[in-house]
């Protein structure tokens, strides 16, 4: 079991000030987050001016836009990047009292029918070619606003990696293509994974099967397993 005090790494280079304008370099920007590592999420709303929410019930989306009101996260939204003049995606990644991420990352949404036919010019390639990670406390003892943010991490996949990640995309997409809907499931891929993204179960598309025939589905989308971001975690913090 780690305590989540094990993710804080205050770095002595950090500014001492919020600039929430967008960031110029990379260096920039992961300096900038770096300042954060060990403020409460209730102290940098308070620094913004932001409303907090008395939890994520309502508000699911409320930590990421704080922090990307705080590093000058420019892409709104665009189908880009949140940093998009530096090709980097923002992902927080709620980390339990055992410090492990408790959920799977949410990349982007399954475009229906599917138009992409190259992984590298696919959306899911846009959104985790280079991901700013950020741990954030997610006990379940603590409130929001007194739940802690760790030390960002600025990732890209190695090549093993990347060539997992365009292996799974190639061999979902392909099930999307040949309409095997009824065969899909989060079960699929090594660390990359479709799964169900809507409101709730009502809302629902209609595709064509691979029997040539018109069925409503949940929307899905695509997301990185938490076996992934354990082994992130693990490699970085070691």
């Amino acid at each position: 079991m780690l305590e989540f005090a094990k993710f804080i790494c205050i770095m002595p280079s950090a500014m001492h000030q919020l600039l929430p304008t967008p960031p110029e370099t990379t260096h920039i920007l992961l300096e900038r987050a770096h300042h954060l590592a060990g403020m409460t999420l209730g102290e940098l709303a308070k620094k913004l001016n932001e409303k907090t929410p008395p939890n994520l019930l309502r508000a699911k989306g409320w930590v990421g836009q704080l922090l990307e009101k705080a590093l000058g996260a420019s892409a709104g939204n665009l189908d880009l990047p949140d940093f998009p003049q530096l090709g980097v995606e923002l992902k927080t990644l709620p980390i339990n009292a055992q410090g492990v991420p408790q959920e799977s990352t949410y990349l982007c949404r399954v475009s229906l029918p599917l138009q992409e036919s190259e992984f590298y010019l696919s959306r899911v390639w846009r959104k985790c070619a280079q991901i700013l990670w950020i741990p954030i406390q997610a006990s379940s003892q603590l409130s929001l606003l007194d739940r802690k943010i760790g030390t960002a991490i600025l990732w890209m996949p190695n090549s093993h990696l990347e060539a997992t990640l365009k292996k799974d995309w190639e061999e979902l997409t392909q099930m999307i293509r040949l309409g095997q809907f009824d065969k899909l499931s989060a079960h699929h891929g090594t660390y990359l994974q479709l799964r169900p993204k809507a409101a709730n179960a009502k809302q629902l598309v209609t595709v064509t099967n691979d029997q040539g025939k018109s069925i409503a589905i949940v929307p899905k989308g695509f997301y990185l397993r938490s076996c992934l971001t354990q082994m992130i975690l693990r490699e970085y913090y070691a």
